[in-house]
């Protein structure tokens, strides 16, 4: 009972960036705009959110900071694909590309090292208050979709960009906003890594996380809840396969600590197999 519980808080932590990525990359999508470079902004929002928690000695300023510096590779993802008409997919892969390059460069430039920022105290790191304003964030989000006017106007954006626009809302403004919320939950969701799952940022540490969002929504089929919960699942995948770890410590069993490390990216693609053919996208996705 004792081990279920622990699997459980475990896999609520091991969730809780993913949780932020994916409401990110649900409230850019319900508005029309394809996100694929949710990987990015959690790789810049987790140095980030390291580097100010490090220097100022306060996470939570880490944690703002990390939000705003995904705004910021927001607005360079909007400018290209909202005011300039490229490519989204594109555009998206080439915020993950721009992060994977600039997150090392800057470490370098702070900290002279490029693998790993100097590692936080434990008044440095957060234990459990991002858990938490993520789950908040959910039901907010939920809520706020269903039930507000402007939740109303991100989901006729995403639906029906023409009738949004014939009611005298601006398409594009709303868009825009979606877009830059979409990089401050982003970066939340990597400040969460690097600042309550780890204790520093290191190179590449997102490792997959913000893929693995998308895929939690397109499971929750662009629904909070749904979404959540999917993210919650590969969040168990994640607990369980680290707990697996320990059992294959000798050189004979190398080959199947590596599939063990393997299997959240395993069950991510088997669960997006299955949920693709049934899932429904918003009907102006990717739509300019």
């Amino acid at each position: 009972m004792e081990t279920a519980i622990d699997i459980l808080l475990s896999s609520i932590r091991m969730a809780t960036p993913l949780w932020f990525a994916a409401m990110g990359g649900l409230i850019s999508e319900r508005s029309g705009v394809i996100n694929l470079g949710l990987e990015g902004l959690m790789l810049m929002g987790a140095f980030t959110g390291a580097a100010v928690a490090y220097t100022t000695g306060s996470p939570l300023l880490g944690f703002v900071c990390a939000g705003l510096s995904g705004a910021l590779l927001a607005l360079i993802f909007g400018f290209f694909t909202l005011t300039l008409r490229g490519d989204q997919v594109v555009i998206g892969m080439g915020i993950n590309v721009l992060s994977a390059g600039l997150t090392p460069f800057l470490n370098k430039y702070f900290f002279h090292v490029t693998s790993s920022t100097p590692s936080l105290s434990l008044e440095q790191r957060f234990t459990f208050a991002p858990t938490l304003f993520a789950l908040f964030l959910i039901v907010v989000m939920g809520l706020w979709l269903k039930r507000s006017y402007s939740g109303l106007w991100v989901r006729f954006a995403g639906e029906h960009p023409t009738a949004l626009a014939s009611a005298g809302v601006g398409v594009m403004r709303t868009r825009w906003v979606c877009v830059i919320l979409s990089g401050v939950f982003a970066g939340f969701g990597g400040a969460t890594m690097s600042t309550m799952l780890a204790s520093a940022f290191s190179r590449q540490m997102t490792a997959g996380a913000g893929f693995m969002a998308i895929a939690a929504l397109i499971l929750g089929r662009w629904i909070p809840w749904a979404t959540a919960l999917g993210c919650l699942l590969f969040g168990l995948t994640d607990s369980i396969q680290i707990r697996l770890q320990g059992l294959f410590t000798g050189s004979d069993t190398a080959w199947l600590l590596q599939l063990v490390q393997l299997s959240p990216y395993i069950v991510t693609l088997c669960v997006l197999a299955g949920a693709i053919r049934s899932s429904k996208a918003p009907k102006a996705l990717g739509e300019i």
